[in-house]
This record gives structure tokens, C-alpha cells and sequence, in this order.
């Protein structure tokens, strides 16, 4: 009898439950059967995506031994790589040298060199959907892309003619990649337009702007400010300090203590500023343009490097050495593309080795045959931000000039294209400040009410510096200082050193000089009203009468972005110069050993210091710390038993902590959590008593003064603060200073959740770095799929905002190079990744360990070093 036939013979209700029964096992069975299928079908998509992707990346790796026939070459242009994958390029003319650099470069970085010149245009909506509107938007009215061309509407027709040498050899490889572009590109499901020499000013550009975007801390400092008691101001805002060495004044004792540190505000002038109006922009807009520009990239961190020169009475071999790491954010792959370039130009040869920037021709940073150099940020002032008179709206708005005229605001329509959504219409508007278009940013600001625009170096054309052909021909560092004089910016500090044994610093770039020539006025670190003519530019520093010195007698000269004026200078560089630690660091360190005669510095000396991760300003701040919690008097923290216990151990780690940030320390993670609580517990207090407070900036709202205060020097305002303790800063819930401290010790370890047992924190995983891919880290699933590294992942690190090893967590040195003038081949370099953005080939990560353990690799540049450390040779041929 089958089962129907048994079902059949059953009673009706016994009937329907067999019926119900053998259904179910039936709906049992196809559940199962279906959830087979799905991961069957889900592990063959798997193993095919993973398949298809490793094929496509495989198929995306460049060709780097035999020959490719490029058009528009007039002879072959050997290209040699080393273990690294850094190419040596040897052409027979300047030409083609400029374009297999664009050809090769692009077989490393196609994707990158895209999505920069994106990032600058104001066009990554484009391929990355609405999300990047507002980034979009804040770069279109930032007119970035306009100052790109009319930069390369002015272009002397040399200098067009190497971009243009460069763009043809950028979209020779985007031909010959065409069909095996990189995995972004197939990901996103778009192909590259044409190079064109726009896009090479685009990505000077992108430069310019991480360096010299300092609008955003104008409009933070005026929120703020706006809101606190005028007599607090100076406190927070220091211009100076007693830890400052200009490279360019007479050598001081810096290891001799510091007897006499005046209990004053730290910058009396900051006090008699003008008071700013209480409309300002509001906290939630400032905190929100932060955020879609990434700035500030951590706590402390402002773009900015070290480096350093040594003179030949000071060094093993009887000759210079320089060093020099420049502390960017970080990025998968690095923004260093490094680079060897020799061909013959009129008068003499090129032969330059160093780091570019993907998308621009010629090297950045490094050394020829006679001259190295280096840069650190200047971190000059170069943006104002204009108060508007306007009248009237759209297309009849106007704006009222400086002799009390009305003129029709200049508008611009801007379209930027959103994938899977409508185009977004955007209308630029702009006023003119002595014959260039200031663009009016409040657009970026949903709540500002007032006219706002932004006058900046680069919306002159004459300031965008496309070539360094002249520098890198340089024959010795007269010769490299002249040629920096036509230099627009971004504003750096530069070190050099040449072979005939010279050393010395210049600052480069263009100034503006405010008010009057003669009698420049201040800078106004707050918004000033468009009608004041003391803040109208009159022109900009002369070259000569830039910041600088040769050959000093201590046969030293150092940067690290702190102030290289003195109290004399007569121009206004910036108020907002970083913190003095890091460049007092230096010249303690290389002084202390210059005076050790008969131990002369190596280029090992020199990585060490590039590595150093010593705080003094920490270690002060550490053992202050300790007495506080050891004469502590509020209650709260002395008759509770286990905070009482939890805080001696931190007094005990803090007072026997030797002042190295190291990772595996605790000591270093008190220090600096409580560093980042102490300022809410500051500031707080001090907004919330003022009756014209905002909402946005009230304590315990969604927002506190505290993340509007991105000072550069805030570290030093921290360290008087903290060793000065001045009582108009003590809250009233408060009655020490040693109260407030240790409340700030209390609230780090609360807010950090700290171990119970203190001395198995460890800072190197309180502040790790996080280096992450711009695509790949975004999906999990694609992690997984792809199977392999696409980052370094987590890591913990040594170092902090204020060390020689000047870290956050997705920022830090951007690359390490130190240039022996004895012997060229003895240079060292290493980039903090690798050479190449395709995470399967072996130059993806190769130099991170080096990088991460503070090692480095030889910079071979002689034709023999070359050919010996040579793995790999390809030649592009004429076709």
C-alpha cells in the first residue's frame, strides 16, 4: 500500500495530518535542497569572483622586461627597475624622457593619477555616486579646476610643451592598458578620459591644497572665539614660544633648562584683535566642511615634515648629509611615485633621482648629480576669508569694492555629473580683490547668511608652478636657489646641500604682503570685512627678503614647520606656525652630537633621528600629571577606593615613564588621552557662561568647542596651560588646578576605557595606524573575494603628534630620504608602501616593513650602481 492509498484508508482528521506531516517533510526537503543550491551557486560565484578579479589584476600588471612600441617616441627610452620597482629611465632627449615618465608612471598608477585629478576637479561623484556631492561641491566652489585653466591658459609655451610630452606618454599607456585597465576602473565600471596638461596642474594643485588650506581653522577660530571671553583668547592662540629655533637666527643653548617662562598670555597681541561679530558660521557646518576635506587628519597633525642638513665638519665622510621626510596622509598607494630621470638638455645633462607626484613630470624631492634638497611645509598664510557687503540675489547680486562702488557679482555655473542620480546645477558666485576672482564660499555653509569669499594665491595664474626642470638641472645650491625664485608655491622650506660642500635654507613661494608694502599690516586670523584695506593684498614678499641662511658657522640648518622668524622680521608670514617639539627635537639632537668630535654623523644617525620618538613636551606634561593625582583634594578621587587606586598606578607609570612614546608603553597613553580630555573639560565650562552661546557648541550637545579648536601651536598652549595652571581658566566646579588635572587623567582612562590594571595598556593600540584602500576597504565582501593584502591592516605604532616620528592614525611620513654628498650611491630612500597600486604585484607593500621597523633601502644612481641592482629592463621603442 503506497502512502496515498494509506492516507485513503485513514479517518479524515488522521487524513489530514499525514497530509500535513508528509508536506511539510516535502517543504523540509526543498528548503534544504534550495539552501544547497544557493551555496553551491554562492561558492561557485565566490571562487569565480575571486577568479576573475586575480585575472584582472594579473592582466593589469605593467610589462616590464622586453620592448613596447610607443608612438610619438623619436629614439628608444630605456627603462631599468630595481628589487623596489623604481625606474630608471635613460632617453636620448628631454622629450622622451618627459613622456616615458608619463608612460611608466601611468603603468604603475593609472588609477590614482584619475581619481587625484577627480579629487581636484570636483568630479568623483561622477564615479562614486551622491555620497561625494558635498566633497564635490566644496571643490567646485573652491574653484580649483578654473585655476587650472586659466593657469594653462598663461602656461609659457616650454612649459606646455613637457606637459603636453607628458600627457602623450600618460595616454600611450592608457592605450596599451585598455584592455586590462586596473581593478578600480572595472569595479566602477569606467574607463579613463584622455591625460590632458590640465591634469597634470590639477594634481600640483591637490598639493597646494593639503599644504595651504587654512580657511577652514579662519572660520573655526572665529566660532570659537566669538563665543569665549575675550581675555582667554590669547591663551589659546600662540604665535610663539621660548622652544622656537628660526634656522635662520644664531644658534641658542637649547639643552640648557628654561629658568624664566612668563606667567603671561602666551600672544598679549591675540587679546586686541578686532572681536569678531557673533554671526559666524556654525559649529555643525565647520565640523561637517572638516569631515568632507579630511582636515584636520588627526589630532595635533597639521601637513607638514622634517628636514635637516648636516655640513661636512659634522659627518663621517667629510661631506653633507640631508634628510628629509615629509608627514602627509596616508593613502593606498602612497602620493610618492619614486623615480630615476637622466637625459641630455640644452647647456648640460639632466640626471635626477627622487619622488614625483603621479601625474606631473620631473622629480619633487631628491638629488642630481651635484645638489640634493628637501622640503618641510612653510605654512604660510595664503587664504583670506572676505566679509561681503552684497545687494540683491541671483543673477542681480552685487558687491561693494573698496572705494564704495557697485559691481555685478560674477557668477559661474558649474554641472557636476552623479552617477546613478540627476546631474546637480551649481552657481559659483565671485567678487574681485585686486583683479582676481574671489569665489563666495558660503554655498559650502547651508546655515550662512553672509557673503563670504575666499581670496587665495592660486586663482593667479603666475603662482601655479608646473616645471621643475630648472631645479632639477640645478649645478650647485646657488644654482637651486635662483631657480626656485619664479617658485609660486605651495610655500615650503627648503634645505640644501651640494657637492662643493655648501649647505643652507631658503623659504620659497609667494606671500602675500597685506595693506601696504612699505608697512605691512598683521594678518587677521579671523574673517576680515572686504572694505578694510589693511587686508588687502599689496603684493607679495620679495624673494630675497624671504627666510633664510648659508653655510652657518654650527654647520647646521633644520625645519620641521615650526616658526623660522624672529620677533624682527618684517614680513607677516602666518600666525598659525606648528608646534616648536619636533624641529627643537632636531637641533637638540644633531647639536649634541656635532659637539661630540670624534663621533661624526652617518646616515644611520640620520634615519634614527627620522624615527626618534622621544617627547619632551609629554614627559613634561607626565611627571605635572603625577603631582597633580599625588596632591589631589576633591573628594571624588581620594575616598573611592578603586578610582583613588587606578589613579596612583597611572602617577606611578607617569613618574617613572623615560619620555620615548614607544608602543608597547602605557605612560604615553595616559599622557595623550588626557591631553585630548583636558580641553572639554576647559573650554566647556567657559562656553556654557556665556549667555550668547549657540546650542551647537554647548557641553554635552552634539558638538563642543573643543573640536573647533585646530590650532597648529595647540600643543604649546597645552603645555602652558598646564605648567603655568593661571586660575582664570580654573572651572568652578574646581577648586586646583591639581583637581583639574587629575579630573582630566580620570575622564581619559573613562572615555578610553582603560584596563583595569594600567600597565597592560598599550599605546601602540590606543593610537595604531590605518592605512586603508579608497575602494577596497569599502566592502568586506570584496576583501574576502579578492583573498590578499589590500593594506597593511592595523597596526600599533610608536610616536605622536609631537615626536621627530610625527604619526596619527592614517598620517605620518609620507616617505624617508637621507642624501650622502659623498657618495650618491650611499643615499637611502623608502616610501612608506611600494612602488606600484596593484595589490598582486610584488612592489604593492614590498617597502612597508622597512618603512613600519624604521629601516631603508640604497638609492642607487650611478650608471654602475644602476645596472647592478637592475632585475627587470624594458625598452619603449619608436613606432
Amino acid at each position: 500500500m503506497n502512502p496515498y492509498e494509506s492516507i485513503a484508508a485513514a479517518s479524515p482528521e488522521e487524513a489530514r495530518t499525514a497530509l500535513q506531516v508528509r508536506r511539510r517533510r516535502i517543504f523540509y526537503r526543498l528548503v534544504v535542497i534550495f539552501t544547497l543550491l544557493v551555496l553551491i551557486f554562492g561558492l561557485v560565484g565566490f571562487f569565480y569572483a575571486r577568479h576573475w578579479t586575480r585575472k584582472a589584476m594579473r592582466d593589469a600588471l605593467p610589462q616590464v622586461d622586453g620592448a613596447i612600441s610607443v608612438a610619438g617616441l623619436s629614439a628608444p627610452v630605456s627603462v631599468e627597475r630595481d628589487d623596489h620597482g623604481v625606474p630608471h629611465l635613460r632617453a636620448s632627449s628631454l622629450d622622451d624622457l618627459v613622456m616615458a615618465q608619463g608612460y611608466v608612471t601611468a603603468q604603475d598608477r593609472l588609477w590614482q593619477m584619475d581619481a587625484l585629478r577627480r579629487h581636484a576637479s570636483g568630479s568623483l561623484a561622477e564615479i562614486l555616486g551622491a555620497p561625494l556631492i558635498p566633497h564635490d561641491r566644496a571643490q567646485r566652489t573652491l574653484r580649483i579646476r578654473a585655476s587650472a585653466d586659466r593657469a594653462l591658459a598663461t602656461l609659457p609655451a616650454d612649459q606646455l610643451h613637457l606637459l603636453e610630452r607628458y600627457s602623450a606618454g600618460v595616454n600611450a599607456s592608457i592605450a596599451d592598458q585598455s584592455a586590462h585597465l586596473p581593478l578600480e576602473f572595472r569595479l566602477l565600471r569606467y574607463e579613463p578620459a584622455p591625460w590632458t596638461p590640465r591634469d597634470s596642474l590639477l594634481i600640483g594643485l591637490v598639493m597646494f591644497q593639503d599644504l595651504t588650506n587654512s580657511f577652514p581653522q579662519q572660520l573655526n577660530r572665529e566660532a570659537l572665539t566669538a563665543r569665549l571671553p575675550s581675555h582667554l583668547v590669547g591663551d589659546l592662540y600662540p604665535v610663539g614660544s621660548w622652544r622656537d629655533h628660526p634656522p635662520a637666527l644664531p644658534m641658542v643653548d637649547l639643552t640648557a633648562p628654561q629658568q624664566d617662562i612668563p606667567d603671561i598670555p602666551l600672544d598679549e597681541s591675540q587679546t586686541k584683535l578686532r572681536r569678531p561679530e557673533l554671526s559666524t558660521v556654525s559649529a555643525e557646518d565647520l565640523l561637517a566642511l572638516q569631515e568632507t576635506l579630511k582636515n584636520p587628519v588627526c589630532e595635533g597633525c597639521f601637513a607638514g615634515s622634517n628636514d635637516w642638513v648636516v655640513a661636512g665638519a659634522h659627518t663621517a665622510t667629510g661631506k653633507p648629509l640631508l634628510s628629509n621626510d615629509m608627514h602627509l596622509t596616508h593613502n593606498i598607494p602612497g602620493i610618492w611615485y619614486q623615480a630615476d630621470l637622466e637625459a641630455p638638455v640644452p647647456n648640460g645633462d639632466l640626471h635626477v633621482s627622487g619622488v614625483s607626484l603621479p601625474g606631473v613630470p620631473f622629480i619633487i624631492v631628491g638629488h642630481n648629480a651635484h645638489v640634493a634638497w628637501g622640503f618641510t611645509n612653510l605654512g604660510a598664510e595664503v587664504q583670506d576669508v572676505y566679509v561681503e557687503h552684497t545687494r540683491g540675489s541671483g543673477d542681480a547680486m552685487e558687491y561693494q569694492a573698496a572705494d564704495n562702488s557697485w559691481h555685478a557679482v560674477i557668477h559661474q555655473q558649474e554641472v557636476l555629473h552623479v552617477k546613478g542620480a540627476k546631474d546637480v546645477v551649481l552657481d559659483v558666485p565671485a567678487t574681485q580683490h585686486g583683479g582676481v576672482n574671489t569665489p563666495i564660499i558660503s554655498g559650502i555653509f547651508p546655515s550662512e547668511k553672509r557673503s563670504l569669499s575666499l581670496r587665495w594665491t592660486i586663482y593667479d595664474p603666475a603662482n601655479i608652478t608646473p616645471s621643475f626642470l630648472a631645479i632639477d638641472t640645478a649645478t650647485d645650491g646657488v644654482g637651486l636657489v635662483a631657480a626656485f625664485s619664479s617658485f609660486g608655491g605651495p610655500a615650503q622650506n627648503l634645505v640644501y646641500a651640494d657637492d662643493q660642500g655648501h649647505i643652507g635654507y631658503h623659504a620659497v613661494g609667494k606671500i602675500p604682503i597685506r595693506g601696504n608694502i612699505a608697512t605691512p599690516s598683521p594678518i587677521s586670523p579671523v574673517p576680515s570685512d572686504a572694505l578694510d584695506a589693511t587686508q588687502e593684498w599689496a603684493g607679495t614678499i620679495p624673494y630675497e627678503m624671504l627666510p633664510r641662511a648659508v653655510d652657518p658657522s654650527n654647520g647646521i640648518l633644520a625645519t620641521a614647520n615650526a616658526r623660522v622668524t624672529g620677533d624682527d622680521y618684517p614680513y607677516p608670514i602666518t600666525l598659525n606656525w606648528t608646534a616648536p617639539y619636533r624641529n627643537e627635537r632636531i637641533w637638540k639632537v644633531l647639536t649634541a652630537r656635532a659637539a661630540e668630535t670624534k663621533d661624526h654623523l652617518t646616515a644611520a644617525d640620520m634615519l634614527a633621528l627620522q624615527t626618534d620618538v622621544y617627547s619632551d613636551v609629554d614627559h613634561v606634561i607626565a611627571q605635572r600629571l603625577a603631582y597633580a593625582i599625588d596632591h589631589v583634594t576633591k573628594s571624588e578621587f581620594t575616598t573611592e577606593k578603586t578610582a583613588s587606586k587606578h589613579l596612583h598606578q597611572a602617577a606611578d607609570l607617569l613618574r617613572d615613564w623615560n619620555g620615548n612614546v614607544d608602543a608597547d608603553a602605557a605612560a604615553p597613553a595616559i599622557v595623550v588621552a588626557t591631553r585630548a580630555a583636558l580641553w572639554s573639560l576647559l573650554l566647556d565650562p567657559q562656553l556654557s557662561a556665556q549667555p550668547q552661546t549657540k546650542s551647537d557648541l554647548q557641553p554635552n550637545g552634539p558638538r563642543t568647542g573643543a573640536a573647533l579648536y585646530t590650532w597648529g601651536n595647540k600643543a604649546y598652549a597645552e603645555e602652558w596651560l598646564i605648567m603655568h595652571t593661571p586660575g582664570r581658566w580654573l572651572p568652578p566646579a574646581y577648586s586646583t588646578w591639581d583637581d583639574l588635572l587629575t579630573a582630566a587623567v580620570s575622564k581619559a582612562l573613562a572615555d578610553n576605557h582603560a584596563p583595569v590594571d594600567l600597565a597592560k595598556w598599550r599605546y601602540g593600540q590606543f593610537r595604531p595606524i590605518d592605512i586603508e584602500h579608497p575602494i577596497y576597504s569599502q566592502s568586506p565582501i570584496l576583501q574576502r573575494v579578492l583573498g590578499l593584502p589590500t593594506s597593511p591592516g592595523l597596526q600599533p605604532q610608536s610616536g605622536d603628534d609631537v615626536t621627530v616620528k610625527q604619526v596619527g592614525r592614517s598620517f605620518g611620513p609620507s616617505e624617508r630620504f637621507t642624501a650622502d654628498l659623498s657618495d650618491l650611491d650611499h643615499s637611502t630612500f623608502n616610501l612608506v608602501l611600494g612602488e606600484s597600486s596593484n595589490p598582486m604585484s610584488a612592489w604593492f607593500m614590498d617597502q612597508w616593513p622597512a618603512w613600519y621597523h624604521g629601516t631603508t633601502f640604497s638609492m642607487p644612481f650611478s650608471h654602475a650602481a644602476v645596472d647592478a641592482a637592475t632585475t627587470h629592463t624594458l625598452t619603449l621603442t619608436p613606432r
